[in-house]
This record gives structure tokens, sequence and C-alpha cells, in this order.
């Protein structure tokens, strides 16, 4: 990443539209998925997981900018305990469309930080960090010079999200009950059915609107 200046990494951003980029294959989520399922079992082993794409430096950055996007907290573990930058590991290598505008925007991060505080990303204290990814997390409060970074960063929050609810944790975070036996159907939660305003009709098991 140390290679590449401000407009190569706007050029490799620019090369696909962002929106297109990070689309991707359900096979390969799974695939994806259970790669990081595997690496968290081997890192618990005591064995580290070597990236398949990503430089070392690359790594880091991962690592640190998925974390205070989706951090650890009292209700669950983050993006790096529910092996998001493994998952992104895989994807990226699996798909070149989604490669190329995910290393330049983490190098349009580096030399934006660099630009400000003479650093790259994963050197800067949390507060320069902060500061960069407040001016490009909100697409309608962003200045135009910063347009690009707004197109990686936002990108790669969905990404983010993708890999950590798509994982072992992130569906126990979100309480998903499926998969299990049911041993009689009552219906719809009388509460649910006020919240959408419908309501079963007596001769008709189908909830529609009073």
């Amino acid at each position: 990443m140390g290679d590449l200046n401000r407009r190569q990494a706007v050029e490799l951003l620019a090369v696909a539209p962002l929106a297109a980029a990070f689309r991707w294959a359900p096979e390969s989520v799974r695939q994806a998925v259970a790669l990081a399922r595997d690496a968290h079992q081997a890192a618990a082993a005591g064995a580290a997981y070597e990236p398949k794409l990503f430089t070392a430096h690359e790594w880091d950055t991962v690592k640190i900018l998925v974390d205070l996007i989706l951090p650890a907290d009292e209700r669950s573990g983050g993006a790096v305990d529910a092996g998001v930058p493994e998952f992104m590991d895989f994807m990226c290598e699996d798909d070149a469309d989604l490669r190329t505008p995910v290393r330049g925007g983490l190098a349009w991060l580096d030399h934006e930080c660099e630009a400000r505080f003479g650093k790259v990303f994963v050197a800067c204290a949390e507060a320069e960090r902060t500061a960069v990814l407040d001016d490009i997390a909100w697409p309608k409060k962003a200045s135009p010079a910063h347009s690009q970074g707004v197109a990686f960063f936002n990108s790669f929050r969905d990404f983010t999200a993708s890999g950590f609810f798509s994982s072992k944790l992130g569906v126990q975070d979100l309480g998903y009950v499926g998969n299990t036996f049911v041993a009689a159907w009552n219906g719809c939660p009388p509460e649910a059915l006020a919240k959408l305003g419908v309501s079963y009709d007596v001769m008709n098991t189908h909830p529609h609107r009073d």
C-alpha cells in the first residue's frame, strides 16, 4: 500500500461502481462464512490465520476498521471476534471486482491520514481515526472533496455488516431462532398483528387488514 500515491488510490476506487462491486453470490458468502468459522476454530487452537490476499499492512487496517464499525459490547463480540476480516479476505480473493475497490479504499484512507497527520491509519490515535471517519461516514454531510472516501466507507460498512450478521456470533446477536421444531402453530402473536394493523378472520386463517 505504501507504493500507491493518492492518484492511484482514487483510480482504483474509480475502476468499478462500488454499489455493483460490493455484490456477491450466495455460494461465495457461504464459503466465506465457513472459512471464517474454521479460521477462528484454528485460532482458538493456537494457529494464527494467514491472509490469502491482504498484505500485512492491509490486514491490520481491515481489523481496526471493522472493529470501529462493529465493536464488541455487553451484548456480543465485535466484527473481529465474528471473523469478519477472514470473511473479507476470502471474498476479495475470490472476486477481483470486489478486491479492487476495497484495496483502493484502504489506500485512500492511508493517504488521507498521511495528508492530515503525517502517518497511516493504523498509526493514528483513536481521535485522529475518528476525525477522518466522521468526515466520510455521513454521505449527506460529507464534502464533495471526500466523495471517493464516502463511497468506499459506506460500502465497506455494508460489507462489515454482511460478514458479521452471517456469522455464528451475528446470528446469535440477532436472536434468530429459525430451523427449530415447532410442535403446534398458534398463529401470529396478537401484539405483532396489532403492530401490522391486521387481524385473523374467523373463517379464514390468513390475516387481513381491518
